[in-house]
């Protein structure tokens, strides 16, 4: 499994939202409806998932989901 298609099903399971709309523009809040709680327990189950820390700084930053995926692959 990618490291999209990872984060593709977790922002669906975490967002309810199907993964057929969740695509690499989607925009996190503006598209999938994530509000700043959603963001924050989506981060963590990132972290634990891939096994990174997320920077404070950058949490802002990611704003689509290709941000997300890209961010994790550059922590690989």
């Amino acid at each position: 499994m990618t490291t999209y298609e990872k984060v593709k099903q977790l922002i669906s399971v975490q967002l309810k939202a199907p993964e057929d709309k969740i695509t690499p523009e989607s925009r996190l809040v503006e598209d999938l409806g994530a509000d700043s709680a959603n963001v924050m327990v989506m981060i963590m189950e990132l972290e634990d998932q891939f096994n990174i820390m997320v920077e404070d700084d950058m949490i802002m930053k990611l704003k689509t989901v290709d941000d997300v995926v890209k961010y994790i692959d550059s922590k690989a």
